[in-house]
């Protein structure tokens, strides 16, 4: 279970990769305990547990440094644009989490499908312009709890337009028209989206994708744009702080 801002919880589905860093004087980590220690923590995931869940991993294999990532699918009930009838809109999410050089840092990726228009193709046509499905993948670096539906929103409201899991005619008539009065390149996308998370204080640092499955190419349009608020000084000591010596030492000292 991972917290829904609507509802409160929300069950899935979770793949989970989980890595440490291993002493020089280690053969080899303790497969076991990975699986352990994500039992030991029951059902429900949280930004807090998740730090919980990787200190604990770092103190029980003895490391230096730990990675932790949870990818799944999210599901957000949306109400279309004008008929009002309300569906499920899946997301694909992953919470990350890293202990390196005694400092932790929780990470975010959502990618977001929306729609883009181009505008090169509207100023040049008389009838219409090619639109088509986009991908806008936002990873957010955070010091303090972000909900996904907002991050969700960051990419959907910079969009030409928001997708929805139903549509009746008059919907996508709205849709078509939005998109059509809202044109963007590939690289709008990006730089619309990286500056609303410029505003967000919440946010340390992010990275910002966008990929356009062109409808008359056989290619994709791509962007990219990141930035880190912090120059490197991000992260925080993390809750495990009994460790702390361990995790600011050397690998050469842990003998």
């Amino acid at each position: 279970m991972v917290r829904d801002k609507s509802v409160g919880v929300q069950h899935t589905v979770a793949t989970f990769n989980m890595y440490v860093h291993l002493p020089h004087n280690f053969k080899g980590t303790h497969m076991s305990r990975f699986v352990e220690i994500l039992n030991q923590h029951g059902r429900e995931i949280s930004v807090e547990s998740f730090e919980s869940i990787l200190c604990e991993m770092v103190e029980k294999l003895e490391a230096q440094s730990g990675y932790i990532e949870m990818a799944f699918s999210y599901f957000v009930n949306k109400e279309a644009p004008v008929s009002k009838v309300h569906s499920l809109l899946d997301y694909e999410v992953a919470f990350i989490g890293e202990i390196v050089d005694g400092k932790y840092h929780f990470t975010m990726k959502v990618v977001v499908p929306v729609t883009s228009l181009c505008p090169c193709s509207k100023k040049i046509s008389e009838r219409g312009a090619h639109n088509q499905r986009s991908h806008v993948t936002i990873t957010v670096r955070t010091n303090r709890s972000v909900w996904i539906e907002e991050v969700v929103r960051y990419a959907e409201e910079q969009a030409s337009c928001e997708l929805y899991g139903l549509l009746k005619r008059p919907d996508e008539k709205f849709v078509t028209e939005r998109a059509y009065d809202n044109p963007k390149f590939v690289e709008d996308m990006v730089r619309d989206v990286a500056a609303a998370l410029n505003g967000d204080k919440r946010i340390d640092a992010y990275a910002v994708e966008s990929e356009n499955f062109e409808s008359i190419h056989n290619h994709s349009a791509y962007a990219l744009i990141e930035r880190d608020k912090t120059n490197g000084a991000g992260g925080r000591k993390p809750s495990c702080s009994k460790r702390a010596s361990l995790l600011h030492s050397p690998l050469s000292e842990q003998t």
